[in-house]
């Protein structure tokens, strides 16, 4: 599919753009766009990654939200913004709102993490917890607005969103001129929408993928469907991209200048977040990773030069330790085994010197002698592992069973 400038006549457009880049000189940061070499020998061609990730307040949000909150008239800004959010976008538009002198009121669920909490606050904004999930928060958030006249800032589903996010895409040129494909993650769409109608706009030629989680992939029925439609209980790790219905506003522009939409699978997630970690020294949020999992999961499909997007850093660390953890149980470096053994002494010894012969590290081991479910002379052993490989891993099981011990899970 090719595109013409003359076809990108829409509620967000190149000047747009540029004058959001105007607007934003000396607030958000130009980030890095870092090679490589791991990622570059997978494609066959040079792959470079744009941190947003390192950009104030750990991602691309606050491109957009301190655009839309720069426009509003003297009056609306005298009112006050409220949002919703459970994370990037809710210090977005605290840090916004904080440099361009407007009081803030950012709703966050209940179950929000407690660093995206602190740090909203610490940006100025006053947090209000309520619900449970996003659309009572979403709903709360809107409440608030008809009722104190506060204007609702909304993270993806407004021109003056698109277009701050759409500096991103100019920076992309700027950086890599001679950038073939761009790879985005997608969750309402308004960073893909906006770097799409950057990038479109200056090089037609150049491909334009958007990621989305598989459990939460609201885009493919969409474009489908020809209008937004809803995903009912979207569920994947990554928060950030975890939108049940493309925005308005930039499902448009995203079915006439985004040339695919992907999904990826959690382990593919994990285990892009993991090598992000390894290889590219880069802390990034699952939604972040979405670009690279992209990449892993079918190397050849893209044309480089590639430019991914990490679009995000800001993960909870408790969620990163289970979502590292996945990640190395998805490349076959981390193996968990329930067993049953006879309750003697030395049983437990004897089960660790067979995992010694076969070099596999123990990381934790846990014990149960009284259960219902165990005879009078059975204990159960719980056993976390850390493995070289998917190989090693059959290598284990294959000693463990033949030692005698009967694996149950």
């Amino acid at each position: 599919m090719s595109y013409s400038t003359a076809s990108l006549v829409g509620p967000v457009t190149l000047d747009d753009v540029r004058g959001a880049q105007k607007m934003l000189s000396g607030v958000a940061r130009v980030t890095a766009m870092e090679g490589s070499r791991h990622l570059s020998q997978l494609v066959g061609a040079p792959v470079h990654l744009k941190c947003e990730n390192l950009q104030r307040t750990g991602s691309f949000k606050l491109r957009g939200a301190y655009v839309r909150i720069a426009g509003l008239l003297p009056e609306q800004r005298a009112a006050g913004v409220v949002a919703a959010s459970a994370g990037n976008h809710a210090q977005g538009v605290a840090l916004a709102s904080s440099l361009l002198g407007v009081g803030s009121t950012v709703f966050m669920p209940k179950g929000a993490p407690l660093p995206k909490i602190s740090a909203t606050r610490d940006y100025g904004a006053e947090v209000r917890l309520h619900g449970q999930v996003v659309d009572e928060t979403l709903a709360a958030a809107q409440e608030y607005a008809e009722r104190t006249g506060a204007v609702f800032i909304h993270p993806f589903d407004h021109p003056d969103i698109i277009a701050g996010q759409g500096t991103v895409g100019l920076e992309i040129l700027e950086q890599c001129p001679e950038v073939r494909t761009v790879v985005v993650g997608i969750g309402g769409g308004g960073l893909a929408a906006g770097i799409a109608v950057a990038v479109k706009a200056l090089r037609p030629d150049v491909r334009i993928v958007g990621v989305q989680a598989e459990g939460a992939a609201a885009y493919p029925p969409s474009l489908a469907a020809g209008r937004p439609v809803a995903v009912e209980h979207p569920a994947t790790m990554a928060d950030g991209i975890k939108v049940g219905r493309p925005g308005d506003v930039p499902f448009g522009i995203v079915g006439e200048l985004v040339d695919e939409v992907r999904t990826v699978s959690e382990d593919e997630l994990s285990t892009a977040l993991l090598l992000c970690l390894e290889r590219a020294k880069l802390v990034v949020e699952p939604a972040g990773a979405s670009p690279v999992a992209a990449l892993l999961s079918e190397p050849g499909a893209f044309e480089g030069p590639v430019v991914a997007v990490l679009s995000g850093g800001n993960v909870d660390p408790v969620l990163m330790q289970g979502v590292l953890r996945h990640g190395m149980a998805a490349q076959g470096r981390y193996l968990a085994v329930r067993l049953r053994l006879t309750d003697r002494p030395g049983a437990l010894a004897t089960l660790l010197g067979v995992l010694s012969v076969v070099d596999a590290n123990v990381l934790d081991v846990s014990h149960v002698r009284t259960d219902p479910r165990l005879g009078l002379t059975e204990a159960e052993v719980e056993l976390h592992l850390e493995t070289k490989g998917p190989e090693h891993c059959v290598e284990v099981g294959r000693a463990l069973r033949e030692a005698g011990y009967p694996v149950i899970g």
